[in-house]
Formats: structure tokens, C-alpha cells, sequence
């Protein structure tokens, strides 16, 4: 697999900060190991240098694993301006003159890592004291993050964690702590847990005090009692219903503060320094214009005003996370067929008034996806034929399209369609991306191949497969094919943002659960971290800037705790960064 170079440069300088030590968002419990440099990783400075230095850092002593198109391993990398300029003997020549210089002690450097497919704005917008539960294994785990966590947060703070969990991770807990084992963590803070799209959810005694006070008067017509159980248990529903899941998280969300957002954005991205991942397409939520609601899901989010507490960080200068936005759409109201022309209302309109492709080396917009309206390829029906519209529209507008699919059918239907459009529009050049392809065919792989387009493969796997039914993703049956192939992780509602979870679910096969389900389609250890390097910035249109250690590229690099490998496979998860750089600033160090 080679990465294309025909990216068109983005603009601007990286307006990263320095960030120093483990945030407290980190869930680093257990078999995960602490986060620590080695003493050998020895700093100096350059005293009576030129006032211009050779360069403004300089990383030496390290096995720097550059992922250009030979695989070159060296021990040296500098960078100027954001970008790096010598790799190799040429770098560590400029070790003596440079602005700073970081002897690595032989630690493993990889560029930094891109997720391609991710909902990481709804963890930017998540109420209360958001704490990441997705690394934790077992109960003790769970309870200890939370503990830590309880230190940072004031005795009127909710300490939340929603999302990016699943049951299935933990060892000894079915299927969520009680409200006596958080109380055990957390005595006096209330706690909220919060599972997938719909919950259920949990609390302990002092969140139970708060909803069953609020309860008493209800602060929405259409809200329903929390009435958390006496074990904290608060029961889900279905999508489209308000249940007494949604309900909490009406409550907690109404009262979250545009400061609290800002809040969690920045702690977000220290959490995605900390684990060296510096790139991210976001693939946005559930759209639901207009004020908050009881029947409004964790994915459900105010689509105009979501992105509010991002645009305010970058406008700051402060992020450190790479953003590439793309837009999903709902298609609203189906119409009987032949009322094509006023359907659509919201992606027509984004079309009109939103630049493809724009946006600084910070903050992008990518296109239309993950679907531009949910995908349905059957065009007897009025729900396909206004898909098959919005195919049309956004082909007509020249953005690049997406589409999340999961069968044979909806594969194929999506593939006729991109080749019939495809005889009267520009879409090769446009990079089609394919999501999850949970089941292909090579004769459809090819045709997708023929259009240009790739496929970013679900990892997400990892954490939801379960009860032993194969759950698998043709991840070799892809990469061999020769189309364009990335892996993505879909995380945040489902799945863990922690890229090394799903690089270690396409290397082993194994579920979070210990059970075998994807023996016959693994990668291996080289394959999975290029994918979600150098191929993955194919993705985010960004392969002549990022994804490989190159001269003229963009420097984000991670540098990493241990071997990847040589590391048992049950630990790849477990992998931190120590030093983590984006745009040639050090964002993230331990």
C-alpha cells in the first residue's frame, strides 16, 4: 500500500500549546502500565547558539519508524517551522544548534496517529466531569479511576463518564457498578454512568439524592421520572422515546455551561495527546436542530451549535488536535415520491453555504458523511429514492461523500450508485470513503477500487463483540484486494477513542471478551500501525502533509512507552505516548 501525493497543501501555521503530564481524564488502571519517561531521555538546550537555531527541536537516540514508502527505521528527526526538515545522520547533525533537543534513549517514534472516523465532539459537549472509563478491565479499575477522578472535581461537581465503554470490557461487572460499589469509589460526589445511545445508565447515593429531588419538579413537560432504583439502576428505551436514561442526561446536560465545555474540549484532547493521536475526522452526530430535549440520545446534539466550544479553543490558539469535520445529515420528513425538490432542506442548504475542503491545518472540513442521508438502496421505496437524491446532490457540488454500510446489499447499492454518477460528475478525484464494511466481495472491492474511493474499516469490534457470535471484519480480505484501506474505531457512544484498542483487536482477533472472532482476517503488527498512520491521512485528505516522517510533512510524531513490536499482544492496548509533538510543538509529555 502506498500513500497518494496528491494532496492539496493545507494552509496556515499549527496554533498548538506546550501541554506537560497525564491529564486526569486518562483511565490508566491496571494493566496499564504508568506513564513515565526513561531517565536516559536526557534534555539539553543550545546556550550561546545563533540567534536563528538549525532547527526549533531535535529528537535523538530514538527508533524512529518514519512510514515513508520503504519502511525507513532511523534514529534522528529535526523540525523547523512546524514541519519536519532532516531525518537521520542530516538530524542529528543539527542536535548542537538546535532550540531543543530530546535524547529518546532508543524509545519506539511513530508519526501521530490518525483516526479517521470518530464522533469526538460529542465527548467535547459531554455534561459534568467527564472520566474515561474505556481502558479499565475490572471493577477495582473502574473504582479507581473514578477515586482519582473525584480529586479534581469540586464537592458540586458530577463526575460523568458516558460512553466509550461497554459492559463487555469488564471481567467482573454486569452490566454496570452498583450504586454501593461507586459509592465505595466516590462517597461524596455524584456519579453518573452512562452506556451507548439509549443507556441504561447508573448513579450512586448522592446522584440518586439529586435526581430524586429534581424528579419532584420536573424541569421539561415531556421529562419522565429518573427514579434510579435502589441499586442506582436507571432504566433505557427505545430511540424516539423519552426513558428515564434520557431523561438524566436532559437534566445533566441543561445544566452544563459553555465554560464546562471548553473545559472538557481541552481535556479531551490532552486525553488523545496522551495516547500520541493527533489527527481525527469527525463524523458529527444525530442531527437535532434546536433546544436540548428529554427525548434527545447521547448522539443527539444541537447540529448548529455543537462545534461552539472547538471553534472557541482553535480561535484561541489553544487546540492541540488535529479536526477534520464532516457533516451527516438526516434527510427529515420521506416524502411520497416525486417531492424530491423539497426534501433535504439542511444538506441542501450546507452545500450552498459551506466550502469543501476549507479550513486551516487545525480545523478542517472534510464532506458529506457518514452518510449524507441514511442509507437505504432500495429505490422502489421513497427513503432510497431520497438517498439516491442527496448521492446526487452532493456529487453535483463537487464534496466528497461517505457512507457507513454493513451488508453486501447496501454495498453494492451504494457502488451502482457512485458508478452511474460517476458517468456525469467528478467523483475519483474526490476520495469516496466507504465506512465499516462489516462484508464485502472482492468483484464489489474491486469496482470500489475503479472509483477511486477506500474503505475505512470498523475495529470497534473489540468492545461490542460478544456471546461468542462472529462479529469479524474482512480486514485482510481488504487490505489484499489493493483498494485504498485505513482503519477507524467509530469511538466515543460504542467503542474507545484509544486507537492502540483497535490496533490490537485487528492484530489479534480477539474480542474484548477473550473469544475468537476474526481469526481468519487478521493483520499484521506492521500492517495495523501503518494503517493508522500513513494510510489513514488518505481519509482525512492529508496525505502529502501527514501519516509518515518525511522532509517538507507536517511534525506530529509519537513517542511511545514501549516496543509495539515487541510487546506482548495482550498489552498493544496498553501503549501510551511519552512525547507526543503536533506542528513541532510539544504538546503532551510524561
Amino acid at each position: 500500500m502506498s500513500s497518494a501525493n496528491d494532496d492539496a497543501n493545507s494552509k496556515g501555521g499549527a496554533n498548538a500549546v506546550s501541554r506537560r503530564g497525564a491529564i486526569a481524564l486518562t483511565a490508566a488502571a491496571g494493566a496499564t502500565a504508568a506513564l513515565g519517561a526513561s531517565p536516559a531521555m536526557a534534555q539539553t538546550g543550545a546556550p550561546g547558539a545563533a540567534a536563528r537555531p538549525s532547527a526549533d527541536l531535535v529528537l535523538t537516540n530514538g527508533r524512529i519508524h518514519t512510514m515513508d514508502a520503504t519502511g525507513t527505521v532511523t534514529n534522528a528527526v529535526a523540525v523547523r517551522n512546524g514541519r519536519f526538515v532532516a531525518i537521520g545522520a542530516d538530524a542529528a547533525a543539527m542536535a548542537a544548534g538546535a532550540a531543543r533537543t530530546i535524547d529518546l534513549g532508543g524509545k519506539t517514534v511513530f508519526p501521530g496517529l490518525i483516526e479517521p472516523h470518530c464522533h469526538v465532539v460529542s465527548l467535547y459537549n459531554r455534561p459534568g466531569y467527564h472520566t474515561i472509563l474505556e481502558n479499565t478491565t475490572s471493577l477495582a479499575e473502574v473504582q479507581k479511576v473514578l477515586a482519582d477522578r473525584r480529586k479534581d472535581v469540586p464537592a458540586d461537581g458530577w463526575i460523568t463518564s458516558l460512553g466509550g465503554f461497554h459492559p463487555n470490557q469488564w471481567s467482573d461487572i454486569k452490566p454496570l457498578p452498583t450504586l454501593a460499589q461507586l459509592d465505595q469509589a466516590v462517597p461524596d460526589r455524584p456519579v453518573f454512568l452512562y452506556t451507548r445511545f439509549t443507556g441504561p445508565a447508573v448513579t450512586n447515593s448522592a446522584g440518586k439524592r439529586l435526581f430524586d429531588e429534581w424528579d419532584k419538579t420536573p424541569a421539561h413537560p415531556d421529562i419522565v421520572p429518573v427514579a434510579a432504583g435502589d441499586d442506582g439502576m436507571i432504566k433505557d428505551g427505545p430511540f424516539g422515546k423519552v426513558s428515564p436514561a434520557t431523561s438524566a442526561l436532559f437534566l445533566l446536560r441543561s445544566r452544563t455551561t459553555f465554560e464546562d465545555k471548553l473545559r472538557t474540549t481541552m481535556e479531551t484532547q490532552r486525553y488523545a495527546a496522551n495516547l500520541g493521536l493527533t489527527a481525527m475526522g469527525d463524523k458529527v452526530l444525530f442531527p437535532t436542530p434546536g433546544p436540548l430535549h428529554p427525548i434527545q440520545v447521547l448522539s443527539n446534539l444541537d447540529h448548529y451549535r455543537m462545534y461552539d466550544p472547538l471553534l472557541e479553543i482553535d480561535r484561541q490558539g489553544k487546540s492541540i488536535s488535529r479536526i477534520e469535520i464532516s457533516f451527516l445529515h438526516h434527510q427529515g420528513h420521506i416524502p411520497a415520491l416525486g417531492d424530491m425538490a423539497n426534501q433535504l432542506p439542511e444538506l441542501r442548504a450546507r452545500l450552498r453555504n459551506v466550502f469543501p475542503n476549507s479550513g486551516s491545518d487545525m480545523l478542517s472540513i472534510g464532506g458529506i458523511g457518514e452518510w449524507a442521508a441514511p442509507v437505504n438502496v432500495d429505490r422502489s421505496t421513497p427513503g432510497g429514492q431520497v438517498w439516491l437524491e442527496a448521492q446526487r446532490l452532493v456529487a453535483e457540488a463537487g464534496w466528497r461523500n461517505e457512507n457507513a454500510v454493513t451488508t453486501v446489499k447496501e454495498l453494492e447499492g451504494v457502488v451502482q450508485a457512485w458508478e452511474e454518477l460517476s458517468t456525469k460528475y467528478d467523483i475519483k478525484s474526490k476520495r469516496y470513503i466507504i465506512h465499516h464494511a462489516d462484508t464485502v466481495t472482492p468483484e464489489l472491492l474491486a469496482r470500489v477500487k475503479a472509483l477511486g474511493a477506500g474503505v475505512a474499516m470498523a475495529a470497534f469490534r473489540w468492545v461490542v463483540s460478544n456471546d461468542g457470535k462472529p462479529a469479524g471484519v474482512p480486514f485482510r480480505t481488504i487490505v489484499d484486494s489493493g483498494v485504498k484501506a485505513g482503519i477507524q474505531g467509530d469511538g466515543i457512544h460504542i467503542a474507545p477513542l484509544n486507537p492502540w484498542s483497535h490496533i490490537q483487536y485487528a492484530v489479534t482477533g480477539l474480542n474484548s471478551l477473550g473469544q475468537q472472532v476474526n481469526d481468519g482476517q487478521r493483520l499484521n503488527r506492521a500492517e495495523a500501525i501503518r494503517l493508522f498512520t500513513r494510510e489513514n491521512a488518505w481519509f482525512l485528505l492529508k496525505g502529502d502533509e501527514l501519516g509518515s516522517i518525511e522532509v517538507g510533512k507536517r511534525a506530529d510524531v509519537a513517542v511511545i512507552d514501549r516496543d509495539y513490536f515487541t510487546v506482548p499482544e495482550a498489552q498493544i492496548r496498553d501503549i501510551r505516548s511519552v512525547i507526543t509533538v503536533v506542528g513541532g510543538k510539544v504538546v503532551h509529555e510524561a
